[in-house]
């Protein structure tokens, strides 16, 4: 399984593996190859061992001194490995119960010392077995789990914890609370679904969907993924209320002095389109933009706002709690923040394919037309902006936070260098996406610079090669051809 990580997320990833004190039981350090089913053991000694630990990866790491977590170089290639005429990759992924993600990363320390990190998703909804057998970490060995009762006991309470999504938000009541608390009408709506003639068909359809259960008293507990999105007001939601979207319009460029500030009521779902009208409403309009536009239009495009609020809905850490996301606007600029630090890197937005902390959350936000069908609209947020010819956005995380930001528009002139670098990059990607590298010509539309003007064009695409931002698609390409792609194609 191959997901290749940037060369410096691998070695800030070593940095933090020689930093542990000893070998815990989810990291564990070799000098050179082992037999492949002592690896095929460790793998999931390890993956069950990370998922009691809370922790998301396991790392098996060659190379590595066991005792001063020094790099001491390995001979083991697994690229090259072999076992019984397979792949060891396929072969251990044959004998492997549940298949699990792990993944080999070979690359060399700062120091130019051959390491190799194998990085193993953890256990999540079973023990993982390797040919038949659970094992699991006692101290700095693996053993067989079955011998250890009290380990695989703790190992399935792990596994039964429920996601957030599905926790409850108020238990036990009665059916017309449930009624009362619900906007039903625009569950129906939202999915395109007919309203059922009596009670019992809109509660039935509500629990289909884990809105709501029944408990064993008889009565109804309404869950965190049901309150979340269609509360008719979530204040009766006590945890809940704080997460509701803040919205907050600010005099000038800075937060020094506020002119209003909304919080939410509604659940996301049932007040979504309510907030994004709102919103538009608010923002100022620009006379005219690019060349796209000759009349009157919205300061940022409409499409861009609706993916950023979405994303910042779905991608957010519910366990942090009092906080949830916020939409501040400014005289130059819009920020879109929300708890928690997003599971890919942000330099990765737009191609990395999207992870979600919370999939219930996501399905339905998709399946009510809210957010895009797949992907994580991002790279539909890029284009949109390129189209009004507007400061590249910037996604960046701060204090267990992630953050969007759009600009309003500017001419190229005003824009400095670091802007001006962040848009070529953007733009790399999305034609890379697109099968498109970059060049000359591509840039000086998308920054709207006339013809004549391409040697401006030229001295960004330099600069951002130097930033290490985007590379030539083919260093030999004479310069009237040369073509360019993000650092990490």
């Amino acid at each position: 399984m191959n997901h290749s990580h940037p060369l410096d997320h691998l070695l800030s990833l070593l940095k933090e593996l020689q930093a542990l004190p000893q070998e815990t039981p989810w990291a564990e350090f070799k000098h050179n190859a082992i037999k492949p089913e002592d690896l095929g053991e460790y793998i999931s000694a390890l993956a069950n061992a990370a998922a009691l630990q809370g922790k998301p990866y396991a790392y098996l790491v060659w190379g590595i001194e066991d005792k001063t977590h020094q790099a001491i170089g390995t001979n083991f290639k697994p690229t090259q490995a072999m076992h019984k005429q397979q792949e060891l990759e396929s072969w251990l992924l044959q004998k492997l119960e549940p298949k699990i993600d792990f993944c080999f990363h070979e690359f060399n320390s700062p120091d130019q010392i051959a390491v190799v990190i194998l990085e193993i998703q953890a256990a999540n909804h079973t023990p993982v077995r390797f040919d038949g057998t659970e094992f699991i970490r006692i101290g700095s060995y693996k053993k067989p789990l079955g011998k250890h009762p009290e380990k695989e006991r703790a190992l399935w309470r792990v596994f039964d914890r429920k996601p957030y999504e599905y926790q409850f938000a108020i238990e036990s009541i009665p059916e017309d609370k449930v009624l009362e608390l619900l906007d039903y009408p625009s569950y129906f709506e939202l999915m395109k679904q007919p309203l059922p003639e009596g009670r019992r068909g809109i509660l039935d359809s509500l629990e289909l969907d884990r809105l709501i259960e029944k408990n064993s008293l008889g009565l109804w507990n309404i869950t965190n993924l049901g309150a979340i999105l269609f509360a008719r007001d979530l204040t009766p939601f006590r945890q809940l209320s704080r997460k509701a979207v803040r919205l907050i319009l600010y005099d000038g460029n800075n937060r020094y002095q506020t002119i209003r500030e909304i919080e939410g009521r509604k659940g996301y779902a049932v007040g979504f389109e309510g907030l994004i009208d709102y919103l538009s409403a608010l923002l100022p309009s620009n006379e005219e933009i690019g060349k796209a536009f000759r009349r009157q239009t919205t300061m940022y495009p409409d499409l861009a706002i609706r993916e950023l609020v979405a994303n910042a809905i779905i991608h957010q850490d519910f366990n942090i709690s009092g906080t949830g996301p916020m939409i501040e606007i400014f005289s130059d600029r819009m920020e879109i923040t929300n708890p928690g630090i997003p599971l890919v890197d942000v330099d990765r937005f737009l191609d990395s394919p999207p992870r979600s902390r919370n999939e219930g959350l996501a399905s339905l936000m998709r399946r009510a037309n809210i957010c895009e069908e797949r992907g994580s609209g991002i790279d539909k947020v890029v284009a949109q902006t390129e189209i009004y010819q507007l400061p590249a956005p910037i996604f960046e995380t701060y204090q267990d936070h992630t953050r969007a930001v759009l600009f309003a528009h500017r001419d190229f002139k005003d824009m400095d260098s670091e802007e001006r670098i962040r848009a070529a990059y953007l733009h790399s990607i999305l034609r890379y996406l697109n099968r498109q590298p970059m060049n000359n010509t591509s840039l000086r539309e998308r920054f709207g610079i006339e013809t004549k003007n391409s040697a401006m064009v030229s001295r960004i695409i330099k600069l951002a090669i130097e930033a290490g931002r985007i590379k030539p698609y083919d260093e030999n390409a004479g310069t009237k051809s040369m073509r360019y792609v993000p650092w990490w194609a």
